[in-house]
């Protein structure tokens, strides 16, 4: 099995790679949520049977196929700051990381899915991909989810589907989500708009580390609310029609931005720049707000597009725990501040200086075909 320390040193494969419409579109999610039949839920659950769930399901969960050479730990195992870890590489939930007794994370070695045991589900899987992948996401988790039901009995009822702690998990247990990139929206105070209009076709709009979390760095989650009375191929396509079009949405704010408000995002891309190159101390949330500007300055060419992995994974190695393990102890809110502005420096002294030519040679196409 593969140890945290390995874990730890490997960025996710989703962080690395890009993928369809990678430009907006950060990843895609599918998550299942599983119960075994004749076991009370986790929240209803004595210690002891959290306990034999647990014993009763890991030996399957790290003989199936893509779990060769696994990440696999009981949550007691793992430290405060090594569980923050892996909620900020969004392996685990928030609250999953506050779980001990009965409680167990699996995940694979790309980072691409991982299994939370005895969450608020007995199992909860889930599976990653970088750009708009929804159906290759839910493929994947598919075929682990039929393999590992060949040793598990779950909670199935004919009328209702797979039966979940929460009721609006009943039916097919399955929530799709991708995370979007929208700056363009954000910038032209175009975003309450768009996330009342998904709210009204009964999709869910929540920030970095979902729900009750902030929108931090203009990154949205977009999911499903409905599982029960539809197929999980009906859902992806469904999110997948309105992820289109939000992507187009966003391409036409940021087309619209350039062509009215060019001295504007030069602005904001090259002030996040000075800030983010020069800043000594800086917080978690300033430095995502300007790492979004950043990538969003890639997009328009601004930095050179190679350089967006870069930028990729300065969003995870920034947080708070990620530090902490780099620093190999606990540090205060203003160490982390410093050592945070200190990893963002080195970065972005390997990058090439911005170059706004794109933008304004933008304003001068406008102006003579006018």
């Amino acid at each position: 099995m593969m140890r945290f320390s390995t874990l730890h040193n490997k960025q996710p494969e989703w962080m690395r790679s890009s993928g369809p419409q990678s430009e907006i579109v950060i990843t895609s999610r599918v998550r299942l949520a599983r119960n075994l039949a004749h076991h009370a839920f986790p929240g209803w659950a004595e210690p002891r049977e959290r306990e034999e769930v647990m014993e009763a399901v890991l030996p399957p969960l790290e003989r199936l196929g893509e779990m060769k050479d696994a990440f696999s730990s009981d949550m007691r195992d793992l430290s405060s700051i090594e569980k923050q870890v892996l909620v900020e590489r969004h392996l685990i939930s928030r609250e999953h990381a506050a779980k001990s007794s009965g409680s167990a994370s699996v995940m694979n070695r790309p980072q691409t899915i991982s299994i939370m045991v005895n969450e608020e589900d007995h199992l909860r899987l889930q599976s990653v991909r970088p750009g708009l992948q929804l159906h290759s996401a839910f493929t994947a988790l598919s075929e682990l989810d039929t393999e590992l039901e060949e040793s598990i009995t779950y909670a199935f009822d004919s009328k209702y589907g797979y039966l979940t702690a929460c009721p609006t998990n009943l039916g097919t247990g399955m929530r799709a989500s991708a995370m979007l990139h929208l700056p363009g929206l954000v910038l032209s105070d175009q975003i309450n708009q768009t996330i009342q209009g998904a709210n009204k076709i009964g999709l869910a709009v929540r920030g970095l580390y979902g729900e009750g979390s902030e929108a931090l760095a203009n990154l949205f989650q977009i999911s499903n609310q409905t599982t029960l009375g539809q197929a999980e191929d009906d859902i992806i396509s469904q999110l997948d029609r309105v992820i289109l079009q939000l992507i187009e949405n966003e391409q036409n704010a940021r087309y619209k931005l350039l062509e009215d408000h060019k001295s504007m995002v030069q602005d904001q891309v090259g002030r996040a720049y000075a800030i983010l190159k020069y800043a000594h101390i800086i917080s978690s949330k300033e430095a995502l707000n300007c790492i979004s500007m950043i990538r969003f300055g890639c997009d328009l060419g601004v930095f050179a597009d190679e350089e967006k992995e870069s930028i990729n994974v300065l969003l995870t190695r920034i947080q708070p725990a990620h530090l902490q393990m780099a620093a190999k102890r606990k540090l205060s809110s203003e160490e982390r501040d410093c050592l945070r502005a200190e990893i963002i420096q080195s970065t972005l002294f390997q990058l090439t200086p911005p170059d706004f030519s794109d933008i304004l040679n933008l304003g001068k196409e406008n102006q003579e075909d006018e």
